[in-house]
């Protein structure tokens, strides 16, 4: 399992200014090795990476700058690879304010603009303080361990530590598959422990950009759009 990695990046000139500000909005993956798993270990249906990210509130980011302050915590594969890990994280309620993590398929980086994620959407939970830590580690083991049932389509999930509230999101591939967002609900709804009458609101990735004009605080203004959700 591979720890700490800094992304290698391809910086290419070729003077034409049309094909750069086109290459402006494109995701640079990360050329990183395999993640090798031992005959002994437990291997997950999807291999994924942790990466974590700090930004000053209410300050609107560009692609390249909020793709430059996702730092990579680590990478697994196995059941075995992601213990080995989240034993030594700090628990998401002991974060400072501002500061997320963002647990992606590993392929898919947590950007609107990952071709992944360029048709998908997420689903948005707000939740009081005081219930980050168990909510989150509810929803990546039942992530990890396939209990949303629709295939590829999840692509992540990310827990964002604010001021008076935390928020927990889960991304998956394409918004306009109603039937696929709807059990992706129930199942969130399911591991959270949230009542039958707790409101949830899911917004497209499209609908989201020109409202915050670019990356400014994970959305925040999408917030008064959503209702509150308080778990049980």
């Amino acid at each position: 399992m591979s720890n700490k990695f800094e992304a290698s990046k391809t910086n290419e000139d070729n003077g034409d200014e049309e094909t750069q500000s086109k290459d402006s909005h494109k995701v640079e993956k990360d050329l990183l090795p395999s993640i090798e798993i031992s005959p002994h270990e437990h291997k997950l249906q999807y291999a994924y990476a942790l990466w974590y990210s700090r930004r000053s509130p209410g300050k609107q980011t560009s692609i390249q700058s909020y793709d430059q302050n996702l730092k990579l915590v680590g990478r697994f594969a196995s059941v075995e690879q992601f213990w080995g890990l989240y034993s030594h994280l700090v628990r998401p309620s002991e974060l400072t304010t501002h500061t997320d993590f963002h647990l992606f398929k590993v392929g898919i980086k947590p950007m609107w603009e990952d071709e992944a994620n360029q048709r998908g959407g997420k689903w948005i939970v707000r939740l009081r303080k005081g219930l980050v830590s168990r909510c989150w580690e509810n929803l990546i083991l039942a992530m990890l361990g396939e209990q949303f049932m629709v295939g590829e389509e999840i692509c992540g999930a990310v827990v964002s530590i604010r001021f008076q509230e935390d928020i927990i999101c889960v991304w998956n591939k394409t918004a306009s598959d109603v039937a696929t967002t709807g059990r992706i609900r129930d199942t969130l709804r399911r591991v959270l422990h949230l009542p039958a009458s707790a409101s949830m609101e899911y917004k497209t990735h499209t609908e989201i950009q020109p409202l915050c004009g670019g990356y400014k605080d994970t959305c925040d203004v999408v917030a008064v759009l959503v209702f509150r959700i308080f778990c049980k």
